[in-house]
């Protein structure tokens, strides 16, 4: 009996710590997308407009 409250004990403290950092990881997700579609538009812009400075 002990084996299985230690078994659901650690499955609950996995989930909970996973339910905490998917959200997290979700948002660092969408950040790095954004920051992508920026980068990408402003080399768009320098490459389409001939600025050559660094």
């Amino acid at each position: 009996m002990n084996i299985l409250v230690i078994i659901v004990a650690v499955i609950a403290v996995v989930l909970l710590i996973t339910g905490g950092v998917v959200p997290s990881l979700n948002f660092l997700l969408w950040v790095g997308i954004v920051l992508l579609v920026i980068a990408a538009i402003v080399y768009l812009l320098r490459f389409l407009t001939g600025s050559r400075r660094g």
